[in-house]
């Protein structure tokens, strides 16, 4: 087995936990909706767009409160858009403890106004070799570029590489790339993953 040198996270669910119960309710309390009624106007084509990046921070802003039926100014949407993350403590310095042993690249499905709340929030993400934020690049996992371009990024080849997330799926499509795909699950587990690796 090749020797690990770089290490790809997933954001949401790894590094700060994402709750859409909890968006969809804080939505649906501003737009008198329940919130299994905003997911349902939320499901579909607008989210890719937003994490490929087509659309940005006013364009993410205009098409939920369209479908929502409000019109919230940016300084009380953006931080309700965001009211869903928590940062997973427990989990940022096990990452830091990669720090100088493996390059770092985080490889995440997200959008503009998601990026721009999330990074002041983790600063720890300043020390990693390369972010990958879908709205960035214009790619999405499970597309075989996004993965692609985080090793082009990191300088590695997919079987010196291990890529953890929480989704089974995303995880697959690296595996299928000759990378080490690891499903993320809690921070103990992760430790004994990155022991596994060698690291």
């Amino acid at each position: 087995m090749a020797e690990v040198k770089a290490v790809l996270l997933d954001l949401g669910n790894v590094l700060v936990f994402h709750d859409n119960a909890r968006l969809f309710a804080a939505l649906g309390a501003r737009a008198g909706l329940s919130g299994a009624e905003v997911a349902r106007r939320l499901g579909g084509a607008g989210w890719t767009a937003a994490n490929r990046g087509l659309l940005d921070a006013e364009g993410i802003r205009r098409d939920v409160c369209s479908a929502l039926g409000v019109d919230l100014p940016m300084a009380e949407f953006a931080p309700l858009w965001s009211s869903h993350f928590t940062v997973h403590d427990a989990v940022l310095p096990r990452v830091e403890g990669l720090l100088g042993r493996a390059r770092l690249a985080l490889v995440s499905n997200t959008n503009a106004l998601h990026v721009a709340w999330l990074r002041p929030r983790l600063p720890l993400l300043e020390r990693f070799d390369a972010q990958v934020m879908s709205c960035e690049v214009g790619f999405v996992k499970p597309e075989p570029d996004i993965y692609r371009l985080a090793l082009e990024r990191v300088g590695c080849t997919a079987d010196e590489a291990a890529f953890f997330d929480d989704l089974p799926e995303f995880v697959e499509a690296a595996n299928a790339l000759g990378l080490k795909g690891r499903l993320f699950t809690t921070a103990a587990s992760f430790d004994g993953q990155l022991r596994a690796l060698g690291l």
